[in-house]
């Protein structure tokens, strides 16, 4: 008796989205269980752990506090004024997701830093020079790393004011702080509590700017407690309890993050295009160019001065950097091709087991936004190392927590277009017979094309820029590119850090356009 394609379809696709779920369980709860079986309990902990978890909310929130209240004002300028290049201008509010952070640190510190631009004003001024190290050098780069990020979501926010609502309030005679008051604050009081929470919950798990901005025991932060415990100390129980400790900030920060939002009110529209009428007058011009114009210099010049600084040494860059380059970018497609796979697989599986056990298999995927990625590389480690030397898989292992990582945003631009082409497509493929291979192939990835590829674009770059787990595992001769920038960073090879990172920077955003570009291209095919 032959087995009914359909159903064969359904059995595969249940199949493929349950072993998908299954690793995720083994990924961000076994990582977790193994830390678990090593903690000794809250006495292992020491005074300067419990220092490092104050420092840890401190920063985060400070970082949170600030990149949200300066995107506000921004946010408000850019959705008010049309100008030439102004497109160009928001595209780049995207950088932060695909930034490579030491990239990001390398030009805070071309601006800030000792031999920095405001430091050699200072100077010729007979003026003190400025610290960016400590607290202020953690939240500086959170801020310049975040701000962009906060500043999309809050514009998001005011594109989504229906049109008729302002055109209303100008019969009404509404001015700016009218228009504020009754239109505008709704929407914030909407969304600012989760932007400030998405980008609390990033500088939680920021490892890579407390390593390098941190500047000592009084500024370290739980991510980096738990790689030195780890990597210096050797102290497993300490660096497990630390693991947990810095899971439960994730998690109940995640949380809150998803429960927090109140509605607006503020309805629907017909989508027509916003015109302000509260905004015409000379100085709210001028104050709002002048937003703009320092936003745009805040996150332009730091990286201006990378590039600028780094081209004449990339010729002459030692033959490590492009090793690791070489690595890293295996890392970065291995990460990209398993993201795409499992995030497909398990989109599926969500349609397929309908909506309750569908909800199940969605948080699976999202999960990993409440785990630290040093938490599951410790426990990975610690799983691992009964049965060989964790050294030997550095490079696997980082491909399959950056994969792991990356899959709650792959999901989360996936699964609804998914939705989409089953809602509108479905049907018709059933009474075509199209099923298995051939309906994936002719009928879904065909109009899924433009989120996998920003999706691949995202996952690529953000897994080339990492710097986390690699240090947990690698050896000097596993590096890849972001722990050979660092090492060249730490070793004062400034002329050579500048080089490595323009060419980090370079292959990051290379990998996000050739695949969002490829995603763009054939999105209609």
């Amino acid at each position: 008796m032959t087995r009914d394609p359909a159903q064969t379809a359904r059995a595969l696709v249940l199949l493929a989205g349950g072993g998908v779920a299954a690793w995720l369980v083994i990924l961000n709860f076994g990582a977790l269980a193994a830390v678990a079986w090593r903690a000794e309990g809250l006495s292992a902990l020491r005074g300067a752990d419990w220092a490092a978890v104050r420092f840890t909310l401190v920063q985060a929130l400070l970082s949170a506090a600030l990149s949200v209240l300066l995107a506000i004002p921004i946010a408000r300028a850019l959705a008010r004024r049309r100008f030439f290049g102004r497109g160009a201008l928001i595209m780049l509010m995207g950088a932060p997701f695909i930034l490579p952070t030491l990239v990001a640190v390398l030009g805070l510190l071309a601006v800030f830093g000792r031999a920095g631009l405001i430091n050699q004003g200072l100077e010729a001024l007979g003026l003190a020079r400025l610290n960016i190290f400590g607290l202020q050098g953690v939240v500086l780069a959170h801020v310049f790393y975040n701000l962009p990020l906060a500043t999309r979501i809050l514009l998001q926010g005011w594109a989504a004011i229906p049109a008729e609502r302002f055109r209303l309030g100008a019969t009404l005679g509404f001015g700016p702080r009218e228009s504020f008051r009754q239109l505008e604050w709704p929407m914030l009081r909407d969304l600012v509590p989760g932007a400030f929470l998405v980008i609390f919950l990033i500088c939680l798990t920021s490892f890579s700017v407390a390593l390098t901005m941190g500047g000592g025991p009084r500024a370290t932060t739980v991510e980096l407690a738990i790689y030195q415990a780890f990597r210096f100390d050797f102290d497993m129980g300490r660096a497990a309890m630390l693991a947990l400790v810095q899971f439960g900030l994730c998690a109940a920060a995640g949380v809150l993050a998803w429960r927090v939002s109140l509605p607006s009110g503020l309805g629907g529209g017909m989508d027509r295009p916003v015109q302000r009428f509260d905004t015409g007058a000379l100085g709210l011009r001028l104050w709002d160019g002048a937003l703009i114009v320092s936003g745009a210099l805040f996150l332009l010049v730091p990286l201006s001065l990378v590039a600028l600084r780094g081209l004449p040494h990339v010729a002459g860059l030692p033959v490590e950097v492009w090793q690791a380059a070489g690595r890293s970018l295996l890392v970065a497609l291995g990460a990209t091709g398993l993201t795409l796979a499992m995030t497909l697989a398990l989109a599926h599986a969500v349609l397929a087991v309908g909506p309750g056990r569908g909800a199940v298999l969605e948080w699976l995927g999202l999960a990993a936004l409440a785990a630290s990625p040093l938490v599951i590389g410790t426990g990975l480690y610690l799983m691992i190392r009964p049965l060989a030397n964790p050294r030997d898989f550095a490079l696997v292992v980082t491909m399959l927590v950056n994969a792991g990582m990356a899959l709650p945003f792959a999901l989360r631009l996936i699964l609804p277009g998914l939705r989409d082409v089953m809602a509108s497509q479905g049907r018709l493929a059933d009474s075509l017979g199209l099923h298995g291979w051939a309906r994936l192939r002719i009928v879904t990835l065909p109009r899924l094309r433009r989120p996998l590829g920003f999706a691949a674009g995202l996952t690529a770059a953000l897994s080339m820029g990492d710097l986390g787990v690699i240090m947990l595992f690698a050896e000097r001769e596993g590096a890849t590119l972001p722990m050979q920038l660092y090492r060249l960073m730490t070793a004062y090879r400034l002329d050579d850090a500048a080089g490595a990172a323009l060419v980090l920077l370079g292959f990051s955003l290379a990998l996000f356009w050739l695949f969002d570009k490829w995603g763009r291209r054939f999105a209609d095919a």
